[in-house]
């Protein structure tokens, strides 16, 4: 009987499992498996020991600046801050900077935690007693104690100052204890101190502090040159040719001298280059852009005021007359056959085709027309004559 008793219940289970809510089972959240392994990863990337300084510093001044219009929780202020201190320097206004520290970094924010816990001594100390006297938390923080970064200017282990660079490049290493000193010089600069033009670029402005470099003209190849414009080339670019009694490079007209477009193309002189652009439709070979720069018309186009015209809707109203003149017969030639049988009824017909005729040939007579645009040479020729 327990046996059977334990049957019944099984498949009263199983009828009752289709009537179970799965709305009230709960889910587990989604999420993008990509998105959090980005996360994740920019959360625990390890940053450079200045970097990381840097991203703690300015985490700090954030919370410094959303907390500088609050105040004691109390409602008299005048009474708190005369017996708890001013909010401003407060250690309570310390401890919600510090509540919130690194929550909005995006990248090392592990790291910033950790080097906020290293130096919570410090940053204490700093809140304290040396806000005011030293107002830059970076570089009391991370230049003098914790000595992982220079002041601007300066790099490597003994914070050595960076040269000038002539103000077109940037020194290796500026701000951290790393690095060689040496310029990485911007783009058209070069030497040492960044204080010479590179290929390509000329000399535009030179006094004892400072360098300006303009890249050349796009007529000059590698060689450089002299100054501004395609005559102070050294050597030319392809598409250009060197002219010994200009001294310059001027511009080669490929569709002169090559001929490099196909026979349903023309073609166009750049600088330095050309280019091939579609004939129109009505042309069979072409000079230039337009039916009125056709060398011969294409199939269905016929050369009229000196233009190419499309000739097929001719050609169809030319064949819908024919069919329709051949429908007036063959409605003729039915009302002779009917009147052979009856006289009244082919008399009837008859007048119903010539109305019938009539009609039709009124409406097609009368129905507007577009006047046809005028060629560009008749329009030339009339403005001539005004």
């Amino acid at each position: 009987m327990r046996h059977s008793g334990r049957i019944v219940a099984c498949f009263l289970l199983v009828a009752l499992l289709p009537t179970l809510s799965l709305g009230d089972i709960p889910k587990p959240p989604s999420f993008s498996a990509g998105e959090g392994t980005k996360k994740d990863k920019l959360k625990t990337e390890k940053l450079p020991p200045c970097k990381a300084c840097t991203v703690l510093v300015n985490s700090f001044r954030d919370g410094i600046k959303r907390t500088e219009r609050a105040k004691h929780d109390g409602g008299d202020a005048a009474w708190e801050e005369e017996r708890l201190g001013s909010y401003k320097t407060s250690e309570l206004r310390l401890v919600e900077i510090q509540e919130r520290l690194c929550t909005g970094v995006v990248r090392g924010e592990d790291q910033c935690h950790q080097l906020a816990e290293d130096y919570e001594t410090q940053i204490e100390d700093w809140w304290k007693t040396r806000q005011i006297t030293q107002p830059d938390l970076h570089r009391w923080l991370c230049v003098e104690q914790a000595a992982v970064c220079c002041p601007d200017g300066f790099y490597g282990p003994n914070c050595d100052p960076c040269p000038t660079c002539y103000g077109n490049g940037k020194c290796k290493g500026n701000g951290t204890r790393k690095g060689n000193g040496k310029c990485s010089c911007d783009e058209g600069y070069t030497g040492d101190n960044c204080d010479s033009c590179s290929e390509e670029y000329y000399q535009a402005f030179r006094d004892v502090t400072k360098l300006l470099c303009s890249r050349c003209h796009k007529a000059c190849a590698t060689g450089g040159c002299t100054g501004a414009g395609p005559n102070s080339c050294r050597v030319c670019r392809s598409g250009w040719i060197m002219d010994s009694a200009r001294g310059g490079c001027v511009d080669v007209d490929e569709c002169i001298k090559e001929a490099p477009c196909t026979k349903q193309q023309f073609c166009v002189n750049n600088e330095g280059s050309y280019s091939c652009l579609e004939c129109d439709k009505s042309c069979d070979g072409c000079n230039g852009d337009g039916p009125d720069l056709c060398e011969k018309c294409a199939d269905g186009f016929e050369l009229r005021d000196g233009m190419c015209t499309d000739t097929s809707n001719e050609k169809r109203n030319q064949y819908a007359t024919f069919t329709r003149y051949l429908t007036y017969l063959g409605l003729c030639i039915a009302t002779c056959i009917v009147l052979q049988n009856s006289t009244w009824l082919a008399a009837l017909v008859g007048l119903a085709v010539a109305v019938y005729i009539s009609v039709s040939e009124y409406w097609l007579n009368t129905a507007p027309q577009q006047p046809a645009a005028p060629s560009p040479r008749i329009l030339d020729e009339i403005l001539q004559q005004h």
